[in-house]
């Protein structure tokens, strides 16, 4: 459950970064490389609906959730998440959701599918995985791409760190995890200064990186998602309640982490002022998505 703020009168908190717990994302857009990662944890795959979803977060005092789009196509041969199926389920809970694209950077059609995307489906952003998606984002044939999203206005999530996916496969079914080091986000920031970006998850093995670029970069910012608040670096939380307490968010990675977990680990855990509080689990975002 939320920890007791004095403010809080209704679910107020926004997960920054959640996928699909159905068959769509868990299933066919992650296939073996999702299996290996559930194998990693001692874990099986598990798919439920939205109403489960929805009541989950509602219970643990939730109000928001972001959900990501996912198109890893070319790299790992798997479908992707549609966008449009993104778009049909935040629009049967448009109060609840906030939906992002899922693009591939890989594919000719990346820069007219961003656009449909905010366009045509009014989707509010984007997610981009490099290591499943096997792509440098600051390589120079990428720069459209960015040109594209900072000139629609709406900010990208980076996959910050390495991954559980692939975990333990032989040669880790070819995914390289230096594609996860967040200092090649910082080309993309430094050059694209009006683009917002928010890089999930404290990037193991690069956090003090992460933070260092989010220090330095205005238009960086970084969520906890993908760790239970317990097992997160010291420094990180450091920085999170001190010098980064404007620029860091609540995320769970969900369904790999749960809510209700997440925020228990962050009660436990943490002793962060209610002023701090307040801006991880909810102000910083509501801050970020509408500007």
């Amino acid at each position: 459950m939320l920890p007791v703020l004095e403010e809080q009168r209704e679910p107020r908190a926004v997960d920054v970064h959640a996928h699909q717990p159905t068959a769509e994302f868990l299933e066919e857009a992650g296939g073996e490389m999702m299996r290996d990662a559930a194998r990693k944890f001692g874990t099986a795959i598990e798919t439920w609906d939205y109403d489960a979803m929805r009541e989950e977060y509602r219970e643990a005092g939730v109000g928001r959730a972001v959900l990501l789009g996912w198109d890893a196509e070319t790299n790992t041969g798997n479908p992707p998440v549609p966008n449009d199926y993104v778009a049909e389920v935040r629009d049967e809970s448009p109060d609840f959701f906030v939906g992002f694209g899922g693009v591939d950077p890989l594919k000719d059609d990346c820069v007219e599918e961003a656009i449909r995307c905010v366009e045509d489906l009014d989707l509010s952003g984007f997610k981009f995985q490099q290591i499943a998606q096997g792509f440098d984002p600051s390589a120079p044939e990428h720069e459209p791409l960015w040109g594209t999203i900072a000139d629609l206005g709406v900010p990208v999530v980076f996959h910050g760190g390495s991954s559980t996916l692939g975990a333990g496969a032989p040669g880790g079914r070819g995914l390289k995890i230096k594609y996860g080091n967040p200092m090649l986000i910082d080309d993309v920031a430094a050059a694209h200064p009006d683009l917002r970006i928010l890089i999930a998850h404290p990037a193991f093995p690069w956090e003090r990186e992460q933070l260092a670029i989010c220090q330095q970069k205005g238009n960086v910012y970084m969520d906890l998602s993908g760790w239970l608040p317990k097992y997160v670096d010291d420094q990180v939380l450091h920085y999170a309640g001190t010098v980064l307490k404007d620029k860091v968010m609540f995320g769970t990675d969900y369904p790999m982490i749960r809510p209700e977990a997440w925020l228990d680990s962050f009660e436990r855990h943490t002793a962060f002022p209610e002023a701090v509080q307040r801006k991880i689990l909810w102000e910083n975002a509501e801050a970020f998505f509408e500007r």
